[in-house]
């Protein structure tokens, strides 16, 4: 179990931890929550070995392995099965053994005792699962959105959140007792989202997971740690629950700090009336002990939530937008322009709050930034309602905010960018009070972004947007980097807005909290989707399922293909129909010939052929039981399934090998046969 006594944690000369005391124990499932600069980090820093307690006592066993994502991007021309698979750091050891097994056989090969290393370490790196390694990894990475034909691509290919995808299937791919994840869900859509909570859900060791994902955490957590004030309070449950147990506690700490106030007002009255009294001194002098010995109840100290509003647009009009008979997707350089979506026809309407679902790669962000004018229509047209103007929050916004630039400078920019079109007064004491209201006060508005969070860029890019006034509002994954209680602002906010709301999210609670209806991008069109975000979750599943059972018909169709194949070969084997002889001397004698030859080379080469009849059945077969395995490798799974499915897989493979060399010398000895 890990065990926290009186641990004090400090980052330089700030106190994020002070007498903390808490135990986790083996299996459990903890989420950390806390606001942003609690010491969430800090306290994963000590976990992970990177940072020592400054005072109390830290323990965890020593025989833990610990698995966690890796927060630098990979830069490596390396397979995205590759890279998957040497996360496996209980594999990658065999494998080193055996490098140097083999190396030391190879030197002195009648060593006894190197030869016996050899084969310990052949037998260790089985145990490590090297047989079924690939599909492991691979059952990983298609869970967590990447398709078939992207399995080999290298690392490098990827863009930096799918990378950063892969380093989370590295840390699943991992063997641990204790999996620690810090915001796992940050680049992740819906679909992945819902098939990495399954995982979770199967996962048999301690887990840590910092998020702010309320609808994940309540999936995936049955232990609270929270962090406030410097102090760790252990809540046995998910966020909901905690949530529930806090407001309780809050409350009840309210009350007594109230009943507490009242008797201490009472025995001052009496000290204050009767301290000067002879007769009542000593009286007066006893609750003045009582008083100083008195443990003094706290008052509450709730943090001042963070809210924010948008201003009533200038103008609304309606519709805001109509697509007609478009087609969106992108030009490539050198090649004929990429197609996402055919055949658009949509019309958003003024007081519309539209939630965009659909799978990844189906072409949802394309969507959105064709309608926010990042790109253009391939075919079709959009027209914009007259004095259209739209904020918009891209995934890649915090990336285009200038690392130098604080963030007065940045309101500056824009409020000259815009011009005569800025709204209201833009001066600098204005563009200061503006950022205040976001919590960028003092010398914040002075910092460079470079040196902020990624939480405190979001609150900046989200100011920036709320300050231009937009009618329409296009958010494309606007939480990633949101803590929970600027998320609640940010859904007060939204369903205050007098505006047009589009949203893409895996934010569930997001979703349900502000959107009214769903479309649904996917197949190559944008349609109604007809049901609620559960439905949605319902429709992901049986769409995965979907997608397996067409990879098992093509890879069935193609094993049952290959089985079929060597029958034009062994039409080609079977001996010639012969030629009859002239009817010359009465040709019975060689009829008789013939027939004796044809007789004697059917008994030959019948249990040849009987046997290579079998053969295909068993190939057959295979096939579809590998397909099979392969689909069912693409579910979530708990690893002892996957394990025995990767197994199996590689029995397959060693049958359909050996199967097929066997059919190579049956060929080959009917070919001789005839000649």
């Amino acid at each position: 179990m890990i065990i926290l006594k009186n641990v004090i944690l400090r980052r330089s000369a700030k106190v994020l931890l002070d007498g903390a005391t808490v135990t986790l124990n083996p299996g459990e499932k903890v989420g950390l929550v806390g606001r942003n600069g609690a010491g969430k980090s800090t306290l994963f820093a000590l976990f992970n070995g990177t940072l020592h307690e400054d005072g109390g006592d830290f323990s965890m066993p020593r025989q833990w392995r610990l698995a966690q994502v890796a927060q630098n991007m990979p830069e490596t021309q390396e397979s995205a099965t590759d890279f998957v698979v040497t996360g496996d750091t209980r594999l990658v050891e065999a494998r080193s053994r055996l490098r140097a097994a083999e190396a030391a056989h190879l030197a002195e090969p009648d060593d006894a005792e190197a030869g016996m290393a050899l084969a310990q370490a052949y037998t260790d790196l089985h145990d490590a699962g090297e047989h079924d390694a690939v599909p492991r990894a691979q059952a990983l990475i298609l869970g967590l959105g990447f398709q078939v034909h992207e399995l080999d691509n290298p690392v490098d290919s990827f863009s930096g959140g799918w990378r950063m995808r892969l380093q989370l299937a590295r840390a699943l791919m991992c063997p641990s007792d204790l999996l620690l994840l810090d915001e796992p869900t940050n680049h992740l859509d819906l679909d992945a989202l819902v098939w990495l909570e399954s995982w979770l859900q199967k996962y048999a060791g301690t887990m840590i997971v910092i998020s702010h994902d309320r609808e994940f955490l309540d999936a995936v957590t049955d232990v609270t740690l929270h962090i406030e004030h410097a102090r760790l309070t252990r809540y046995g449950g998910n966020y909901s629950k905690f949530e529930e147990m806090r407001a309780l506690q809050m409350e009840q700490q309210q009350q007594a700090f109230a009943k507490q106030q009242e008797k201490i007002a009472h025995l001052q009255k009496f000290i204050d009336r009767f301290k000067a009294k002879a007769s009542k001194a000593k009286q007066a002098q006893s609750r003045v002990k009582a008083l100083e010995r008195m443990e003094k109840v706290a008052p509450l100290l709730a943090e001042a939530d963070f809210q924010f509003e948008f201003k009533e647009p200038a103008n609304i009009p309606n519709p805001m937008l109509s697509v007609s008979e478009a087609s969106f997707g992108y030009v490539q350089e050198g090649a004929a322009p990429k197609v996402i979506l055919t055949g658009v026809n949509r019309s958003v309407l003024a007081g519309q709050r539209i939630g965009i679902l659909g799978a990844n790669g189906q072409g949802k962000s394309t969507f959105v930034k064709t309608i926010a004018r990042e790109m253009g229509a391939l075919a079709g047209t959009v027209t914009e309602g007259k004095g259209l103007n739209i904020g918009y929050f891209a995934q890649q916004e915090l990336d285009v905010l200038h690392p130098e630039s604080n963030p007065l400078e940045h309101m500056v920019r824009l409020a000259r960018d815009l011009g005569p079109n800025a709204p209201g007064r833009s001066t600098e004491q204005d563009l200061r009070g503006f950022l205040g209201s976001f919590n960028f006060s003092g010398d914040m508005v002075k910092q460079p972004v470079g040196t902020m969070s990624g939480g405190e860029k979001a609150r900046l890019v989200l100011a920036m947007m709320v300050w231009q006034r937009p009618n329409l509002l296009l958010l494309d994954e606007p939480t990633n980097h949101l803590d929970l209680a600027t998320r609640e602002a940010l859904a007060v906010a939204l369903n205050e807005f007098e505006g047009t709301l589009m949203l893409v999210s895996h934010d569930r609670a997001l979703l349900r909290s502000v959107c009214d209806e769903f479309w649904l991008v996917g197949r190559g069109v944008v349609k109604d989707f007809d049901g609620d975000l559960d439905d949605y979750q319902r429709y992901l599943l049986e769409e995965a399922k979907r997608q397996r059972e067409l990879a098992r018909q093509q890879t069935q169709a193609a094993a049952t293909a290959a089985a079929a194949a060597p029958a034009p070969v062994a039409a080609e084997l079977a001996p010639p129909a012969p030629t009859p002889a002239p009817p010359a001397d009465g040709g019975r004698a060689q009829r008789q010939r013939d027939a004796q030859a044809r007789q004697q080379l059917a008994e030959q080469s019948r249990p040849l052929r009987k046997e290579l009849t079998q053969i295909d059945t068993r190939l057959a077969a295979l096939g579809t039981e590998k397909s099979a395995r392969e689909a069912e490798l693409m579910q979530p799974l708990p690893p002892a399934q996957i394990a025995e499915a990767g197994r199996r897989l590689k029995q397959i493979d060693d049958e359909v090998a050996s199967l097929e060399e066997r059919w190579l010398a049956l060929s080959e000895q009917l070919e001789a046969l005839q000649g």
